[in-house]
């Protein structure tokens, strides 16, 4: 076979650092728009992006030439520089050190849409650490590791 095949459907989260609600909504639609752009730009077919004033998720398509490390890295890395750069938010801005991601089946891909859509009505019910846990709970992780 000459080329890499790959479909790896990912849904990421990650944070503010120290959890700072800087992602306030007048703002937070530009900043998935231009990471969601990036992404793009990198190869990574994206389904959706979505999150709260704290943190971010993504639901994407893993490009085959690059590790989830090495894309996570470079798109919170761009787009903090770029958050600073546009003067979008009136404090420095920086995302926590770290991140979840996990792997999503084709036949579950419409449902954590869904569940990433309805980002701010889940988060009235739940914080973002009881719902990170509950991530770690149900995918066997620990977050020590």
């Amino acid at each position: 076979m000459s080329h890499a095949l790959t479909k790896l459907w990912v849904h990421t989260i990650w944070g503010t650092k120290d959890r700072v609600p800087l992602l306030k909504t007048p703002f937070r639609s530009k900043i998935i728009h231009h990471i969601q752009h990036k992404l793009e730009e990198l190869g990574c077919g994206v389904r959706i992006i979505n999150g709260t004033t704290d943190h971010l998720h993504a639901l994407f398509l893993l490009c085959s030439d690059r590790s989830l490390a090495e894309v996570i890295k470079m798109i919170k890395g761009e787009s903090s520089h770029w958050i600073n750069q546009q003067d979008i938010i009136a404090h420095k801005f920086a995302w926590q050190v770290g991140y979840g991601g996990f792997s999503v089946s084709e036949s579950m891909v419409k449902q954590v849409e869904d569940y990433i859509l309805d980002q701010e009505e889940h988060h009235r019910k739940m914080t973002f650490q009881e719902e990170y846990a509950r991530f770690l709970r149900k995918y066997g992780l620990s977050e020590n590791r």
